[in-house]
């Protein structure tokens, strides 16, 4: 058999490869002399060595192979890197086809420039040493394994004419996350969608481990891969010039299968079923640290645990240096680079040009493609009623109605999906059914429902599956909304740092564009999972997002369903921030008519008139945040009318978090004066929280009033129970609110003992009750808010 690649096609691809490896070596190790004109010194190497050179040569393989690959069938295309710390060889890679340069003018594509190019890799406040937001190309952080074949697919869904060729690393190949997110493929229609091209690359070991991977047969490895769903190809080798032969011939093989596919399912666009097909995949399997120093004090590095990270560091040692040098010089850059440090022309053009280039595709800065989604008035799904706690909603199915409309009116665009993990019609999200199922390519059964291959609805039983597909359709360009049950939206913890880790970082760099926000609807939540049980009930994921950045998070606190529509419609408009509603879905009285909805919820903090008493110099201030919180804070108003008829209450309520904290911390945050006035200098403050209740002592600590601050929330006890018990067993029911405002206003201490007395019968009352009947009491069940009279 001939070979694949013509003699000049070879020697051209391998040069690329060594130029592309010379300057991932320099970037590690050097600080100055970048194209050895003189004889390596000490003090031309750097004082600290950071980076990871085992993975570095096998991405700079792939990338060289994927460049002869888009310029051979003028390919539109990007690039996702799995391995970890594989930074270096990204870097070289978009120096050298002049996307970086593009976007750092002062990284000149000269000798200047490949030593400002070496200097600020692993420097105090240079590049990373894995593929951040700063580098050209990239839609994925690569500072934590697991996620890049969700992030893949999610920039696959709805762009036909895309290719994602996504780089796995064996060591990551371990992880749950990617374990689960090969399963992405049946959900990849290739009528409407891009391909994904999966490349496993075995390298052999983790930082100090084997992997599990390339410690199983080829057969072994073949069957998961196909278990899986993917048509396995195998390219395997130390040998330069035959693993470029390989590669690109198994390369051109799939994309002409992936072409097929797509082919053939797009031949006839009106038929409703597709047959799910068997897409290629890779499997390349190389020496860790390929082309480093292959023994380093008498112990084999090449191929080995010691090539992860740096091969060569104590310089003490003349002999290291003296490796260094000959590793560098290994590379032949004098062969590669003209006199003025460029990279010679006949081996530059074998890049592709403009968009074409893996490291300027206008997909890997997807703000340069998004479209505002088409949005329906919100106001037009309003609950209406005639007075505040009149009439009864379910928050998320009244949203729902207005998620199915922004998926209709964003049907043609493609460019909206709801993703969640099996759990939108439990969380009344049903709606969105009317106009779009769930996406699903495997084998269809008598009794599915709202199954489809061209659903927009992303459901399966993971959620970072669901986070890195959404994560990587808005990183591409697009929009979209989680919902999750609010105690297992923890499972993303990680991955929710590293977007906002992203976001933070691509806020700094001028040339990426903005992106639709993250928008999670926490709801289940621990309020409302009183049948689940305990291990249901948490609300520490808002905990969890307030650490982060105030110019990346949102929190926000709907009590009642047009406060949920007011702000989910200003979530889905924004940009480049991480949003986290908590709503509930269970039936609530509802509070604000739509009109003063949209009043409290553009301020995100505010007095409710319609539930003060004589507040204009109020004993005590209550407030709530949260819809249950804001139901219990509201009984216990109607019960102090009961026990104290002339005292003076103010009632807050609180749906953007962050408006507690002062504005010097978080631009949503009230001013001081604004602050004193609702919340007084002086006054107690019983607080009804749906969390924790130390992240509102977080959140105000530097408010004047915050020494009179008494928060109640979720205090980890938690049980198989009723509704109201659930509040009870954690101090945050009516009853202990309506105490704790007696026993806090000094004027009220002769009624302490009383209202304690009070409060421990009715206590005993409702357990008994509970007991005996297995529900509330009739006094709760039935409760109904009443104006004050007069």
């Amino acid at each position: 058999m001939s070979d694949f690649l013509s003699p000049d096609q070879l020697e051209g691809i391998d040069a690329y490869w060594r130029a592309s490896n010379y300057l991932a070596v320099g970037q590690i190790y050097l600080k100055d002399n970048p194209l050895l004109r003189k004889p390596l010194l000490l003090g031309h190497v750097k004082p600290r060595l950071l980076g990871h050179w085992g993975t570095t040569p096998g991405l700079n393989l792939i990338y060289v192979h994927l460049n002869h690959l888009i310029k051979t069938h003028d390919l539109n295309m990007i690039l996702v890197t799995g391995p970890g710390h594989g930074g270096p060889a990204i870097v070289a890679q978009s120096y050298l086809e002049g996307s970086f340069t593009q976007c750092y003018p002062s990284v000149e594509q000269n000798e200047n420039g490949m030593l400002r190019l070496f200097r600020q890799f692993s420097w105090p406040y240079g590049l990373s040493s894995h593929v951040s937001a700063q580098i050209p190309g990239s839609i994925h952080e690569g500072g934590e394994l697991g996620y890049c074949l969700a992030h893949a697919y999610g920039a696959a869904f709805d762009n036909p004419d895309l290719i994602v060729t996504c780089v796995i690393g064996d060591g990551e190949a371990e992880t749950g996350t990617l374990a689960a997110s090969w399963h992405s493929n049946k959900f990849l229609n290739p009528r409407r969608d891009g391909a994904v091209l999966p490349i496993l690359h075995l390298n052999g070991f983790k930082i100090a481990n084997p992997t599990l991977l390339s410690r199983i047969s080829e057969d072994e490895l073949s069957a998961l891969m196909y278990g899986y769903g993917y048509d396995p190809y195998f390219v395997e080798g130390d040998d330069p010039h035959s693993v470029h032969q390989q590669l690109a011939m198994v390369l051109d093989a799939m994309l002409l299968k992936i072409r097929e596919i797509q082919r053939t399912a797009r031949a006839d666009s009106s038929a409703h079923e597709l047959e799910r097909p068997l897409w290629p995949m890779l499997v390349l399997r190389t020496p860790k640290g390929w082309t480093g120093p292959r023994f380093v004090d008498g112990q084999q590095v090449e191929g080995t645990w010691r090539a992860h990270q740096v091969p060569l560091s104590h310089f003490e040692q003349p002999m290291h240096l003296t490796q260094l040098q000959q590793w560098l010089e290994s590379y032949r850059p004098q062969e590669l680079f003209d006199a003025s440090g460029a990279l010679l022309p006949e081996i530059a053009a074998l890049a592709p040009t403009g968009h074409r280039r893996l490291g300027a595709n206008p997909h890997a800065n997807g703000g340069l493609l998004l479209q505002s989604l088409e949005l329906p008035r919100f106001t037009d799904y309003a609950v209406p009623f005639s007075a505040p706690g009149s009439v009864q909603a379910e928050s998320t199915r009244v949203l729902g109605g207005f998620v199915r409309d922004v998926m209709k009116y964003n049907l043609k665009a493609g460019n909206f999906r709801l993703f969640g993990p099996d759990e939108t019609a439990s969380n009344r999200l049903d709606a969105v059914y009317e106009v779009s199922g769930k996406t699903w390519m495997a084998a269809l059964e008598a009794g599915d429902t709202n199954l489809a291959c061209e659903g927009r609805v992303m459901e399966i039983l993971s959620e970072q599956v669901c986070e890195g597909w959404l994560e990587g359709y808005l990183l591409t360009g697009r929009h979209g909304l989680f919902s999750c049950y609010e105690a297992f939206i923890h499972i993303v913890d990680s991955m929710f740092n590293q977007h906002a880790k992203w976001l933070k970082t691509a806020a700094q760099i001028p040339w990426r564009a903005s992106i639709a926000s993250l928008n999670y609807l926490l709801t289940s939540h621990v309020w409302r999972q009183d049948h689940n049980g305990f291990s249901h009930q948490d609300p520490g994921f808002i905990d969890h997002v307030a650490n982060k950045s105030a110019d990346v998070v949102r929190i926000y606190l709907p009590p009642d369903a047009n406060c949920l529509l007011s702000v989910a419609d200003h979530c889905l408009k924004s940009r480049d921030y991480i949003n986290v509603i908590v709503a509930g879905k269970q039936p609530e009285w509802q509070w604000l008519d739509i009109d003063s909805a949209i009043r409290h919820c553009s301020i995100g903090i505010g007095r409710w008139a319609f539930a003060c008493q004589n507040d204009d110099d109020p004993d005590v201030v209550m407030a709530c945040a949260g819809d249950v919180p804001t139901l219990e804070t509201l009984a216990a108003v109607t019960l102090l009318r009961q026990y104290v008829p002339d005292l003076r209450v103010r009632v807050v309520n609180v749906v953007d978090l962050m408006a507690l904290q002062p504005p010097q911390q978080h631009c949503h945050g009230l001013p001081d004066a604004g602050f004193d006035e609702l919340f007084t200098v002086d006054k107690p403050v019983i607080f009804a929280f749906h969390g924790y209740p130390s992240l509102i002592h977080r959140l105000v600590y530097k408010r004047h009033n915050h020494d009179n601050f008494h928060v109640r929330g979720f205090m980890e006890e938690g049980a198989t129970t009723t509704p109201f018990d659930m509040a009870v067993i954690n101090h945050l029911d009516r009853y202990q609110l309506a105490f704790d405002v007696i026993q806090r206003v000094p004027r009220l201490q002769p009624l302490v003992e009383g209202a304690r007395d009070r409060y421990w019968a009715t206590m005993e009352k409702h357990q008994l009750y509970l007991i005996e009947h297995g529900q509330d009491m009739p006094e709760v069940l039935n409760w109904r808010w009443t104006p004050a009279p007069g």
